[in-house]
């Protein structure tokens, strides 16, 4: 069954729903899920150099008290799926464009999800600027993919207008916030969801598929 995750990686929500997605597929190993990567763009109009966490929470909260207290709030949720949120850790806002890159390509390689569950551990729990190409090669190398080979993927303009055109297909779509699930094609569920919803939408597309 495929499920297409449409996700940023700058997104907490996004963690959270990749945490709780792979957390219902344990606990029903009959469904053979193959996860699609869809990238979305939170901040399309990022430089490719992002920018300052300070400037970031003006710009996207209006100041640094309502961001903290909406991501302490995260971060209590995320205690809960085992994620270890440090956003005072983070120092720059990085455009996501490179990091999907490489999830696509680390996808081609079959360590997509693996890639995907780094890059966001990296950013949210290490606090590392997922946006500088060196911090992308040292977590595709952990990943245990070849760091070189990322090097030179990475210093390519390779799935660039991928990313822009998958950014503008999901929009097209009506996805206008993230995470968000597609199974089977037919089944779209918006948020990180827990994993009683979404088993329940498994069981839905699973008895579609065997009415088929």
């Amino acid at each position: 069954m495929q499920i297409e995750v449409v996700h940023d990686l700058v997104c907490p929500w996004c963690y959270l729903g990749l945490k709780r997605l792979l957390r219902t597929l344990k606990s029903r190993p009959d469904i053979a899920a193959d996860l699609v990567w869809r990238p979305f763009l939170l901040n399309p109009d990022m430089p490719r150099a992002g920018m300052t966490r300070s400037d970031y929470v003006v710009r996207k909260f209006g100041g640094e008290e309502r961001a903290r207290r909406l991501y302490a709030s995260i971060a209590d949720i995320g205690r809960a799926e085992g994620v270890n949120f440090r956003f005072e850790r983070i120092r720059r806002t990085p455009s996501s464009i490179d990091a999907h890159r490489l999830v696509r390509w680390a996808a081609q390689l079959g360590r997509g999800t693996e890639m995907v569950e780094a890059l966001f551990a990296a950013h949210f729990c290490d606090g590392r600027d997922i946006g500088d190409w060196q911090v992308l090669i040292a977590v595709a190398g952990a990943c245990g993919l070849d760091a070189m080979a990322a090097h030179v993927f990475l210093h390519s303009d390779a799935e660039v207008d991928a990313i822009h055109a998958e950014n503008l297909r999901a929009h097209r779509l009506g996805i206008n916030g993230v995470p968000c699930f597609v199974v089977a094609g037919r089944h779209a569920i918006a948020g990180a969801q827990e994993p009683e919803v979404m088993e329940r939408l498994l069981d839905i597309a699973v008895v579609e598929g065997e009415d088929y």
